[in-house]
């Protein structure tokens, strides 16, 4: 739940209601992690127009099946708590130090357009995934995704935020 308002933001609706659905049926958790690739998105309509997603819109309906494509594929019980840079940065053993990271880092804030950026992360979500150390907040990154149409470069100034945080040392608060 959203600290600030003590409500549920969009994004954390949809992460739970993805996480139920791939827990109850395998075979839709097996659609939604084709609904990254554009030749077999179409399979993942369903369950997106059954959240409310106007599926007509490309900058409303990539965002949901990246994410949901991204939830079904790490097979989590529950959303992880990093934003985007900070996972990212994990990936690497010199976290925002490392040239790799930075790249596709920039890479991501070069993107132009909701559809671009889902096409980034495409390749960086199955590496935040297949490295693990740093749990992505997916119910965060869908929110940021669905402001980027409307105010990127705010979305990409707390992406680059996130990256280049000093990480808290240990027993350090976080906030």
């Amino acid at each position: 739940m959203s600290e600030q308002t003590g409500h549920r933001s969009r994004g954390e609706g949809f992460v739970d209601f993805i996480l139920r659905r791939c827990q109850r049926d395998k075979g839709e958790a097996a659609r939604l992690r084709r609904a990254d690739n554009p030749a077999t998105e179409y399979q993942s309509w369903e369950t997106l127009a059954a959240f409310g997603i106007d599926l007509e819109k490309p900058w409303e309906r990539l965002p949901f099946a990246r994410v949901a494509a991204a939830l079904a594929r790490a097979k989590i019980e529950q959303d992880g708590n990093h934003g985007i840079g900070r996972a990212l940065a994990g990936c690497y053993d010199d976290g925002n130090r490392s040239d790799q990271a930075r790249a596709r880092l920039r890479r991501l804030l070069a993107c132009d357009s909701v559809e671009e950026a889902c096409r980034i992360l495409r390749p960086v979500l199955s590496l935040i995934e297949s490295r693990g150390h740093h749990p992505l907040n997916h119910a965060r990154l869908l929110d940021e995704l669905l402001r980027f149409h409307w105010r990127a470069q705010d979305v990409k100034a707390r992406w680059a935020q996130d990256f280049y945080r000093r990480a808290p040392q240990t027993g350090e608060q976080t906030s």
